[in-house]
């Protein structure tokens, strides 16, 4: 006796399998695809296709992609001082005039004032020498009968870190001055007097230790940017020299008070270095 042949098993919905109780593994819901340049079979995944950012480069991660980068202080700072702090420093010279009578004669030409390209032990590189500008405003603007002008030297540096920036600006003459430290104490009322400054700190005396000089300091803040520095003088016969100094504390923290001891002692390294013989 014949015997029937048996049922054939039902195809599937995505091609033909075996039952759910015999023969090899299942394939995926997508079943076996062929490769895209042909060849064997590929695995039955959905193919991804992370893209790329907006500008190109690699994909975007996260849903919103890569944070910005954090902005830096340098243009904040550079650009105060190329402004506020060269003003504030070439105005204390013509303000306040120094009328006191005085028959002693004047004292003899010794020394000038240079502008280095590296300033403080190397730290600070100069950036802009304005000697030949707003060095001449100085002179042209020096109307004391006790001082005899030889030259003037104003200047910018800068110095970086860690990625803090810090900007010096150095503005002075020298020549044959009488009474030094009235010229010393012009510089710094002058420049508390221009526009847009205003005085936080009154000028005080600031002797630095194992210094036999005296340094005037004060705080000024720039009322457009809301910055505030300390700024700081030193005179002696021969030169008169005022420095401002910002940095990113000064220019980006509030409440945080000006260092004028350190400021003092950065005023008479300046001093030292841009103070020379003459011949």
């Amino acid at each position: 006796m014949t015997m029937p042949p048996p049922p054939q098993q039902p195809t599937g919905p995505y091609g033909a399998h075996p039952g759910p109780y015999g023969g090899g593994p299942q394939p995926g819901p997508y079943g076996a695809q062929p490769g895209p340049y042909g060849g064997g079979a590929q695995p039955g995944f959905p193919q991804q296709y992370p893209g790329p950012g907006p500008y190109g480069g690699g994909p975007v991660p996260g849903p919103y992609g890569a944070p910005p980068p954090r902005r830096k202080r340098t243009g904040l700072v550079a650009g105060l001082v190329a402004g506020s702090l060269v003003l504030l420093g070439c105005l204390g010279y013509g303000v306040t005039m120094v009328l006191d009578g005085d028959d002693s004669p004047f004292p003899a030409a010794t020394h000038k004032l240079v502008v280095p390209q590296l300033l403080v032990d190397g730290e600070y590189k100069l950036a802009q020498d304005m000697s030949d500008t707003e060095g001449k405003k100085i002179l042209d603007t020096t109307h004391s009968p006790l001082v005899r002008t030889g030259g003037a030297a104003v200047a910018q540096y800068t110095a970086e870190k860690d990625g803090q920036v810090k900007v010096l600006v150095v503005s002075g003459l020298y020549g044959q001055i009488k009474k030094p430290d009235q010229q010393r104490r012009a510089m710094l009322d002058g420049a508390g007097t221009a526009k847009s400054a205003k005085v936080e700190t009154p000028p005080k005396d600031v002797t630095p230790a194992g210094s036999d000089v005296t340094v005037e300091c004060q705080v000024l803040t720039d009322t457009d940017s809301a910055v505030s520095f300390p700024m700081c003088a030193v005179g002696d016969e021969n030169t008169t020299l005022s420095v401002g100094v910002v940095d990113a504390l000064s220019a980006g923290q509030q409440g945080a008070a000006p260092d004028l001891a350190k400021a003092a002692e950065l005023t008479l390294k300046v001093r030292n270095e841009m103070r020379t013989p003459i011949g």
